[in-house]
């Protein structure tokens, strides 16, 4: 409209602050974020048209597109980059792109890269923000996000953002609603009621800029997009129909296609810029904000928008643009199946290069649903790259339904070496959906198949597919043998990947026994996987490394390797195994009896059925040491799902807590019936750690066991009634609750009130009821009455962590700064937040503060 900016010198002043920091050396990151038409592009665009001196500015922005296009907003910038960054993004290389953009920001005097849109972006790109926000205290750069607050639970940026939360070196910009002052200066001369646009706009800048701009006498239009609409109508035909062809493009219109769309653009757009609609630049065009070209889309009847996406579509085939995700995006809208069958694999690979695996398997997906198009050879490969994308994305049942397919035009297409390698991947993706039946079967015909194919490096990937399930059935012995097998022949082949597979299973079978030999073993399979880009094996050989340092309680290990772990996987948007990564830092949280974490990280469980059993595990162990309800649910269902699954690793530690369950309400005859079956196989498979707990669990119930004299495990010396070694095994692993566990097993009426005092402090009730009544039956004097109920207010159901967490959100700390308070992980302060904020129905951490009122003292 071009009028000055409104209200926004507080805004405009932390943008400049933060640009003149990166100048110096001091990089930043500010997250610009807000509801749609809030100012947040206005903003951008008032810095980028007036930076500190010296500094240059950079922008990129994300497209609403069906699927976005990897690295977008980051290849907008090739041009005006340096010739590294601008050959790494036309390759879309992830490591390239990574290494030289953080090079490109290093070498320059001063940058900012503002990237708009960012709840639109693809996995690459928020893979590459992350990156770069890490990295921003090194660098002579300010790096601005624009989004919109609107986001679901499980939306991408998300998990960006809860990354970035902590940091000391990132600015959070949420700029304000129009005042009822600043709307009636914008509306002063328009003839409009400046009180209806106020309370018709509840101050949205955007919205008001529209309803003054359509200066209509009668009264305020019911929609911005009778607004815009409107705007349009007055614009002449030939105009109008130059609009609305712009409108179908997600994305600025750059000027080589913009003169093949609306020729002669710069006489013939001027009217829709005079009148507010777009905005000129010499690079291209692009409508005044995002919402102004929806409406006008969204006002389009489908045959006129159709024949404008074919316009468009023809336009960029013609001119030879090699941009898949653009050419599918038009193709899609504009119903050309030709184009979308010949483009769609192409975006796939693309993506997938790029890490983009969201978008990846989107384009598959849409490749085929025309599979009719393709041979047998091309589809069995779109169907096998689908279901890895799929795979990786964590969604098994569409990894094991197309890979199906795959293996039956395998079959048809007699390729022994194809059809085996298929094979394999199809027992990963069953055992991944919880179809151990199903895998095996596929497991064995894949080593059969390739037994006599003439590949060895296959043949022994097969060998370790069969370890692999061997060892996750606890068949150690097996998985030793099998492993074995394909080690040596991938040591003779030099082939890494299969390497890195064999020895992961190895190593792990050695861990399952008690030899700390498979610590160096699984540490070799993560490197000799890096090794050659396989993010797959790095991330599963993290994962066996500290599952099995949880089992035997090296906690501190195992939250050494498991932050550096996390750290891999979600760089690489593995999302599969970041799903096990925070079921391992629920069961470290478990361990160390903080029960309000553990349950922050499970509780929804997440869907894939090996992980929501554990999480429903921990779940009912956290609420039953607790006292809480709930217990019986959780528990059933993990039993449920235990049983489906098949697996000794999963039924172990269900039956554990649903004996303890047993135990603590006095049924010892239940505890024995369900731990002994599980205690008979853990004990014929050589499980160590998971018989050492079931043979503690027995003893309590009554039911002696024989224990090795020299098995160190805590639970191993406790099964042996050794309770006091026991009680310093625990208390140096840093697990409260079962050193509390064995001090109540002392004669003495010393070590059960010191058992008491570290009941009461960690608030694990139902034991704490049980010592007390113990000591009262030996008639002990001066027993502890225990916490007294709690004189602070919990709002809304918070629990007391949660309310410790809003108290500190309330004095200003970062989350970092909780954690370090609360000596819990940032992650698990992230998590505790965003539960906060559900609960207390509020989206901000300033409106949660307010919505709690008054906290009360803090917790003791």
């Amino acid at each position: 409209m071009g009028r000055d900016l409104l209200e926004r010198d507080r805004e405009l002043g932390e943008l400049r602050s933060a640009a003149y920091d990166a100048a110096l050396g001091r990089g930043r990151v500010v997250l610009l974020h807000g509801e749609a038409g809030i100012g947040k592009t206005s903003l951008a665009n008032a810095l980028r048209a007036d930076p500190p001196g010296g500094v240059r500015v950079l922008l990129g922005s994300c497209d609403a597109m069906s699927t976005p296009r990897p690295l977008g907003p980051l290849r907008d910038l090739a041009a005006e980059v340096g010739p590294r960054l601008g050959a790494a993004l036309r390759t879309g290389d992830r490591e390239a792109v990574l290494d030289a953009l953080r090079d490109e920001l290093s070498d320059a005097s001063g940058t900012v890269l503002i990237v708009e849109d960012v709840h639109w972006a693809d996995e690459a790109t928020l893979d590459a923000l992350r990156f770069l926000a890490r990295r921003i205290d090194a660098l002579p750069a300010l790096l601005v996000l624009t989004y919109r607050d609107e986001l679901d639970r499980d939306h991408p940026l998300g998990r960006l953002l809860g990354d970035l939360g902590h940091g000391d070196r990132v600015d959070r910009i949420a700029p304000r609603r129009l005042s009822s002052g600043a709307v009636g200066a914008l509306t002063a001369g328009s003839g409009l009621d400046a009180d209806r646009v106020f309370a018709a706009t509840e101050g949205n800048p955007y919205f008001v800029s529209e309803l003054v701009a359509s200066a209509d006498e009668t009264g305020v239009p019911p929609t911005v997009v009778d607004a815009v609409t409107g705007r349009l109508r007055r614009l002449d035909p030939s105009t109008q129909d130059h609009v609305e062809q712009l409108a179908v493009v997600p994305s600025t219109v750059d000027r080589a296609l913009l003169v093949t769309l609306v020729p002669g653009s710069e006489g013939a757009l001027r009217a829709a810029e005079e009148g507010g609609l777009l905005e000129v630049h010499p690079e291209g065009v692009r409508f005044r904000h995002e919402l102004t070209r929806r409406a006008i889309v969204d006002a389009l009847p489908a045959s006129r928008r159709i024949e404008l996406e074919r316009r468009v579509l023809g336009e960029l085939l013609a001119s030879g643009v090699a941009d898949p995700s653009r050419l599918v995006h038009h193709a899609l809208a504009a119903g050309d199946i030709d184009t979308v069958v010949a483009w769609a694999p192409r975006a796939a690979r693309d993506a997938a290069a790029s890490g983009a695996h969201r978008q990846s398997a989107a384009h598959f997906h849409a490749a085929l649903a025309h599979a009719d198009r393709y041979g047998p050879a091309e589809l069995a490969e779109l169907l096998e790259e689908f279901a890895i994308e799929a795979y990786t994305i964590g969604s098994a049942p569409d990894a094991v339904t197309a890979q199906r397919r795959a293996v039956e035009y395998r079959r048809q297409l007699g390729d022994a070496r194809r059809l085996g390698a298929s094979l394999r991947w199809l027992s990963r993706f069953h055992w991944f959906a919880g179809r151990r039946a199903d895998a095996e079967s596929a497991a064995r015909e894949a080593s059969a198949v390739l037994a006599d194919a003439g590949d060895e490096s296959l043949f022994a990937m097969a060998l370790s597919n069969e370890a692999q399930l061997a060892l996750l059935a606890h068949d150690s012995a097996r998985a030793l043998v099998l492993a074995g097998r394909a080690i040596t022949i991938a040591r003779e082949t030099g082939d890494r990947r299969v390497l890195s597979h064999a020895l992961n299973n190895h190593g792990s079978a050695l861990m399952f026994r008690g030899a700390d030999e498979g610590i160096g073993e699984l540490l070799e399979a993560a490197e000799a996987a890096l090794s050659v880009d396989d993010i797959e094996d790095a991330a599963r050989a993290s994962v066996n490394l500290v599952w099995a340092l949880l089992d035997e309680y090296r906690l501190d290990l195992a939250e050494e390797h498991l932050v550096r772990a996390i750290e891999l996987t979600e760089r690489s948007e593995f999302i599969g195994f970041v799903v096990y990564q925070r079921m391992e830092q629920a069961r470290l949280d478990l361990a160390r009896a903080r029960w309000d974490d553990a349950l922050a990280v499970v509780e929804p469980p997440p869907e894939p059925p090996h992980a929501r059993c554990v999480a429903l595990t921990v779940a009912g162990a956290a609420h039953l040491r607790r006292g809480d309800g709930g217990v019986e649910e959780a528990l059933d269902e993990a039993r449920r799902l235990a049983d489906e699954l098949g697996e000794l690793q999963r039924r172990a530690p269900v039956a554990a807590v649903r004996a303890e369950a047993a135990l603590l309400s006095g049924d010892l005859d239940a505890a024995r019936a369900i731990v002994r079956p599980e205690f008979d196989e853990a004990d014929r498979r050589e499980a160590r750690a998971l018989r050492a707990e079931l043979a503690y669990l027995l003893r309590r119930a009554g039911d002696e066991v024989d224990v090795a004299a020299d098995d160190p495990h805590p639970f191993a010396v406790q099964a042996r009634g050794e309770w006091r070694r026991a009680a310093e095994l625990w208390h140096t692993a840093g697990a409260p609750y079962h050193e509390a566990a064995a001090l109540a097993e002392s004669p003495d009426d010393v070590d059960l009130i010191d058992a008491l005092a570290i009941l009461d402090r960690i608030g694990a009730v139902p034991l704490a009821r049980r010592v007390r009544a113990g000591l009262r039956e030996r008639g002990a004097r001066s027993i502890p009455r225990g916490p007294s109920s709690p004189t602070r207010r919990n709002p809304e159901g918070l629990t007391d962590r949660q309310v410790d967490v809003l108290r500190l959100l309330a004095g200003g700390l970062t989350n970092a700064e909780i954690a370090e308070r609360l000596v819990v992980s940032v992650r698990t302060v992230d998590s505790h937040v965003a539960a906060v904020l559900a609960k207390l129905g509020v989206s901000s951490r300033q409106d949660a503060v307010r919505a709690a009122g008054d906290l009360g003292p803090p917790s003791a």
